[in-house]
């Protein structure tokens, strides 16, 4: 795409993006799909975006993509359905191609399988390969500044993971950030050869070729450590397997109806404009429709199976409830998880082939990737960031970049959608029409500026 007037004075010559994603998650690649319906209905005036992203090709959770889980969002909550239905970037367009359309039919469900639905975000992202910078991470967002010192765009500096160290950058008048959370580790507890986060299961557990223990320790409360405890119980039949966690035991999720309100896309407004004791009341009300919470027939299948095993009297599922991991010590061949009972204060050990940790996700503060300029984010009693309705940081008048963000940091703005699947549809589409009425006054703003050198 030519460059629009005002470009070559943010470019010193050069093109200049509308947009660059950092990250090439479901969120990005949702963004990445409503940019194109724009292009496509209006080619005389395209949205031009690229990506950068750490992973050398797409992927969502591969250490997750456990054989026979369902998704627990329906097939309806894709990355374009709940905004355009007719999209060729649908669930049900991919079945068409893959030619099983009727045979998902038959299954008559809404929930297809986690393999199944990440070869679906596959087949999105292969239409994005040329607009997609894989195996580079993001060292740098450094202002562009004209004469006046307002920040008209920013450069986006990224470097290959492996290989040569030489620097790259893409000039954009916008900047959105999808990368994702970061595994939470408990306190005291460092990951290891022996110590995994669940995300990494499906890679770690086959490496397991000696396992002097015969025992694996699985902790947290969620569906991700129910799902791990019953893959190493199926896996390992020669070992024993010990969930701890501080319930007395796996919490049932509320998928009803009338709780999965909280998904629409008009309960991210509802709880956008609510004052914050609101916010916080809503959250706490509606935590058991997503945190630590298992699905019910996966909680009846652990039940059943240590109630079978003490009828045969060799138990393999030990579920250690009301107890804590306080500490992790590294053993030969394997590792000593720390046990305190939440009802006394006495501690044991566990020897084990390997702990691993489901203790869920964190995001990461944006600020760190910013610099000097993060001094221009505007941030609440709490120092939390403050985003618009629109999902863009809210900034001194000095920014005129867009600076938007999707994830676990606009969960205390945005709502428990912030980090699910249900509503990429829609956010995408509002990031987009952001990006499009914005860009009318950042082309004439672009117009005004000296030439500024590249990087």
């Amino acid at each position: 795409m030519s460059a629009r007037r005002g470009d070559t004075a943010l470019t010193g010559g050069g093109p200049i993006d509308d947009l660059v994603g950092i990250g090439f998650g479901p969120a990005n690649l949702a963004l990445a799909i409503a940019i194109d319906g724009h292009n496509r209905e209006h080619p005389g005036s395209p949205l031009r975006a690229a990506f950068v992203e750490r992973q050398e090709r797409f992927g969502w959770h591969r250490g997750m993509l456990l054989e026979g889980a369902t998704m627990q969002v329906s097939f309806l909550k894709d990355l374009v359905t709940m905004r355009d239905p007719g999209s060729r970037f649908s669930f049900l367009h991919y079945l068409q191609e893959r030619g099983r359309l009727a045979d998902f039919i038959n299954q008559k469900t809404f929930y297809p399988t986690r393999i199944e639905f990440h070869d679906y975000f596959e087949w999105c992202a292969a239409r994005f390969d040329r607009s997609v910078g894989y195996g580079r991470t993001v060292a740098a967002v450094r202002p562009v500044t004209g004469d006046d010192g307002t920040v008209e765009a920013v450069d986006v500096v990224h470097r290959a993971v492996e290989g040569p160290s030489g620097e790259t950058v893409r000039r954009a008048r916008n900047v959105v950030l999808g990368t994702g959370l970061t595994p939470r580790v408990p306190d005291g507890v460092s990951l290891g050869s022996r110590v995994w986060h669940n995300r990494d299961l499906l890679f770690r557990a086959p490496e397991l070729t000696v396992r002097p223990h015969r025992r694996f320790v699985v902790v947290g409360a969620g569906q991700s450590a129910a799902e791990t405890a019953e893959y190493l119980h199926r896996t390992f039949p020669d070992s024993e397997v010990c969930a701890v966690f501080s319930r007395y035991g796996y919490s049932p999720a509320d998928d009803s109806p009338f709780a999965n309100r909280i998904f629409d896309p008009t309960a991210v407004d509802h709880f956008y404009d609510a004052p914050e004791d609101l916010k916080r009341t809503l959250l706490t009300y509606h935590a058991n429709t997503n945190y630590s919470v298992v699905d019910g027939d996966l909680i009846e299948h652990l039940y059943r199976t240590t109630y079978q095993e003490k009828v045969h009297g060799h138990q393999r599922l030990r579920i250690l409830n009301t107890t804590r991991l306080t500490a992790v010590e590294d053993i030969p061949g394997g590792a000593r998880a720390v046990i305190r009972p939440l009802t006394g204060d006495e501690t044991y050990t566990l020897d084990c082939d390997a702990v691993v940790l489901a203790t869920g996700y964190q995001p990461t503060d944006p600020r760190e990737l910013f610099g000097d300029l993060a001094t221009e984010f505007l941030t609440d009693d709490n120092d939390r960031l403050r985003v618009d309705r629109d999902h863009r940081i809210m900034t001194t008048d000095r920014i005129h970049a867009g600076i938007y963000i999707q994830g676990g940091t606009t969960e205390h703005t945005h709502g428990i959608t912030s980090t699910l699947l249900s509503t990429l549809a829609i956010r995408s589409g509002e990031i987009r029409d952001s990006l499009l009425l914005r860009r009318t006054e950042q082309d004439v703003m672009a117009a005004e500026l000296a030439a500024v050198p590249l990087g």
